[in-house]
């Protein structure tokens, strides 16, 4: 099975597609046309690294220095979560090869 997303592809939220704080429950989503996510803080640190310009090595990178983890385990979470939200078509991938 191929992956949904590569160390050198560029995830970014596509148009309709956003963070947004939800004020009243205290906590973030992810809104997307008719549907809503919430996330936790690991979410939210993912999903707050992508601005259409930087590949998933790079976040993986920033992340992993942040945290003080090791970029593997970080690169394997990144990739699971970001596959997940590929799938339902809440993040889109720019392949920059």
């Amino acid at each position: 099975m191929t992956p949904l997303i590569e160390a050198h592809d560029v995830p970014y939220l596509p148009r309709g597609v956003r963070l947004q704080a939800d004020r009243v429950r205290g906590i973030r989503v992810l809104q997307a046309p008719e549907r809503a996510m919430q996330l936790d803080q690991i979410g939210e640190a993912i999903l707050s690294e992508l601005d259409g310009r930087r590949s998933m090595e790079a976040i993986v990178s920033d992340l992993a220095a942040r945290y003080q983890a090791p970029a593997d385990q970080i690169a394997g979470d990144v990739r699971d979560f970001l596959s997940g939200l590929i799938e339902r078509r809440m993040v889109f991938v720019k392949d920059t090869t």
